[in-house]
């Protein structure tokens, strides 16, 4: 596995024939890692071919300025193959970026307002749940608001189903009881969200944006940020639908969520 920068042939630049990951560092110490290396290991061996050697990654971290940064991880097939025919012995590449963070403290406070977005993401099972290098998806999604008061927009699939947000999924609380959206069809399967589902009785569900409707408390997460309240949810036209006023039932969740990723208790 070589560390390397990006040739013109990488089948991730021509394909996104890749996989990544965004890793929180506080001090040199990955946050969440071992979810950050088995979601690696699982996009690479469903891409087919061999994630990064444990040994290689591991001492990436450490390299890390001191303070918070995120590391950046990207593995591509690499180059070679024939149009969309790969390789029949991949050489994959390591691409590896520490970049400076700092995490949008107001938002956990004051809440954020969301939109729904008009684009809707493609069924496709085989690369459900995986941070694969094609998005184009969330960036046609992103480019649907330019107003700074908007924090994100919720993804809905063809089938209409609620899936995540542009960079984030998605989290509720409805008759007492949290749910999540399921996401065995497209979208990705957060690290933060594996680590709460492991510590929280949350429900996966299929659910249509009018499920919002019903609920006492909404969230937005990853494991950058950790979780947003959600305050306001427009529709794709900027039209308000639901407001939600934050309370101790956010305040819950969202501490475990801080806790997780080493971040202050709200109060």
């Amino acid at each position: 596995m070589n560390e390397a920068a990006l040739p013109p042939d990488d089948r991730g630049l021509a394909y996104g024939d890749g996989v990544f990951e965004t890793v929180l560092v506080r001090d040199g110490r990955p946050v969440l890692w071992e979810e950050h290396l088995a979601r690696l290991a699982r996009g690479c061996t469903q891409l087919g071919f061999s994630p990064p050697c444990r040994d290689e990654l591991d001492v990436l971290p450490g390299k890390a300025p001191q303070g918070l940064s995120v590391l950046k991880l990207i593995v591509t097939r690499g180059s070679g193959g024939r149009g969309y025919l790969a390789p029949a012995d991949p050489a994959p590449r390591l691409l590896v970026q520490h970049l400076p963070f700092a995490p949008a403290e107001t938002r956990w406070r004051e809440g954020v307002r969301v939109r729904l977005c008009a684009l809707q993401l493609g069924i496709q099972p085989l690369l459900a749940g995986l941070k694969h290098l094609n998005r184009l998806e969330n960036v046609l999604a992103r480019k649907e608001w330019s107003d700074a008061a908007v924090a994100e927009g919720l993804l809905c699939d063809s089938d209409g189903h609620l899936i995540e947000a542009t960079c984030m999924n998605l989290f509720w609380l409805r008759n007492g009881r949290l749910e999540t959206p399921k996401l065995d069809r497209c979208g990705v399967a957060g690290t933060l969200r594996q680590a709460l589902l492991a510590e929280h009785s949350i429900s996966e569900v299929e659910a249509g944006p009018s499920r919002l409707q019903e609920v006492e408390a909404l969230w937005l997460g990853n494991s950058l940020q950790g979780l947003w309240p959600v305050t306001r949810l427009d529709d794709s036209e900027g039209r308000a639908l639901i407001t939600w006023a934050i309370g101790e039932r956010h305040r819950r969740l969202q501490n475990d969520a801080q806790r997780l990723l080493g971040y202050p208790l709200l109060p």
